[in-house]
């Protein structure tokens, strides 16, 4: 059925706004094949196809009608219009219902400047908003300018009918979700990048210069898609010559433990540089823990040890936390004593922490690690957990098939994921000394 010519139909007042000053009226118009002014020609998004949809039409009419041409009926899309002489009664109007926003390049003030202080008046005012723009059809270096600035697409006066404004509006609101879901996942994408860059550098670099200990670690935080968790280590060598190694676990394995355990690895490097160690040092270290943790229930395991200059002899604090594993020349891995340990930082007041000596001999590897290592499943499907025993066993067998330094510490974190039947779900983090060969 052929459409008749357009012919100006005037707006059926159906009440005030309600700010007092605008109208609104209803439209019925088509969803036809006519191409947006000025847009590429395409499909009509499905999201936007028929409906309602409500149009604030921002003109400078001193009448403050603005009229659709008439349509045949069940064409399609309809177009709530709702009509401001100003931009003050325009703000008045713009409610969280508002779909689209059609701007009259011709408001009083378009003069200044080039042309577009209205409009981008209303671009601020309505950052989320689709906004049209209308021109005299002779304007149209503006109206490109328009669309430079943010505007969405731009109509002209004369040329508008009721297919071209529906199509506008629907192609107007589609676009600026596209838009806005661009710059989020852009700006998502953006926080990432900057997380990672600062999550890398709160990473620790071991401080062993002059130190003949071979030195490897492994961390793999819980979380997804995080370079930090709850799991903290560092190793330090002070001008004496002792090397000092420490790795701590903070309970949970969110952003805030990830935090707090920075805070605490910087804690103990600082302290450990200045001469503290053993129980001087964790009673200082715990007073940190209790300024800045959230809630009295967040405590943090932790293990300590300095190693003698000549790297034959170590002294070991355990703070709640799994004693280390050691491996000599030519005998198996075994676990260091760990009956005299003290309770985690933060769970006692006055707690105190005793310093124990062991020998480590001429050769020799000292591996440290995070309970992350040793509650996994010992097998896929099993309700037991590997524990420390299992990981004993684990380790003397890798250390049969001829791994040490970085291959060992990598296939063990491997190996426990593999027993687990997935991914931890705990931090994991392991860290491993050696002397001789």
């Amino acid at each position: 059925m052929s459409v008749p010519a357009p012919v100006p139909v005037p707006r059926q007042r159906t009440g005030s706004s309600a700010a007092g000053t605008g109208t609104t009226t209803t439209a019925t118009t088509a969803a036809g094949a006519s191409a947006v002014a000025a847009s590429a020609t395409g499909p009509v998004p499905e999201s936007a196809a028929g409906g309602t949809l409500t149009l604030l039409v921002i003109e400078d009419d001193p009448a403050g009608t603005f009229a659709t041409p008439e349509l045949p009926e069940g064409a399609g899309t309809r177009v709530r219009i709702r009509s401001a002489r100003n931009l003050t009664e325009a703000e008045r109007l713009l409610t969280d219902d508002i779909d689209c926003i059609l701007v009259d390049l011709a408001l009083p003030g378009a003069a200044d400047g080039d042309g577009l202080g209205p409009l981008k008046h209303v671009l601020r005012l309505a950052p989320r908003h689709a906004v049209l723009a209308l021109a005299a059809e002779g304007d149209g270096e503006r109206a490109a300018a328009a669309v430079r600035v943010g505007a969405q697409d731009y109509l002209f006066r004369d040329e508008l009918d009721g297919r071209l404004l529906s199509r506008a509006i629907r192609y107007a609101v589609e676009r600026k979700r596209a838009d806005i879901a661009q710059r989020q996942l852009t700006e998502s994408r953006l926080r990432a990048q900057e997380n990672a860059r600062l999550e890398r550098g709160l990473l620790p670099t071991p401080l062993l210069q002059g130190s003949e200990l071979r030195f490897s670690a492994r961390y793999r935080p819980g979380r997804s898609r995080a370079l930090l968790g709850g799991d903290f280590y560092d190793t330090v060598r002070t001008p004496d010559g002792t090397v000092h190694a420490m790795i701590g676990d903070v309970c949970g394995h969110g952003p805030d433990e990830a935090a707090l355990g920075v805070e605490l690895r910087i804690a103990w490097r600082a302290l450990t540089l200045a001469g503290l160690c053993g129980d001087r040092l964790l009673s200082t270290l715990q007073q940190v823990l209790e300024h800045e943790r959230e809630s009295e229930e967040i405590f943090a395991t932790l293990c300590t040890v300095d190693i003698s200059p000549d790297g034959r002899r170590a002294g070991m604090c355990l703070a709640g936390h799994p004693s280390p594993l050691v491996t000599r020349k030519g005998r198996a891995a075994r676990l260091l004593p760990y009956e005299e340990g003290g309770p985690a930082l933060g769970l006692l007041p006055r707690a105190r922490w005793p310093r124990r000596q062991v020998e480590l001999g001429g050769s020799w590897n000292l591996m440290m690690y995070t309970d992350g290592l040793i509650e996994g499943r010992a097998g896929p499907g099993l309700k037991q957990r590997l524990g420390e025993e299992g990981m004993v066993e684990m380790i003397n067998a890798q250390l049969d098939a001829g791994l040490r330094g970085d291959d060992l510490l990598a296939a063990a974190v491997a190996r426990v994921r593999e027993l687990n039947g997935g991914e931890l779900t705990d931090d994991v983090a392991v860290l491993l000394l050696g002397r001789g060969a």
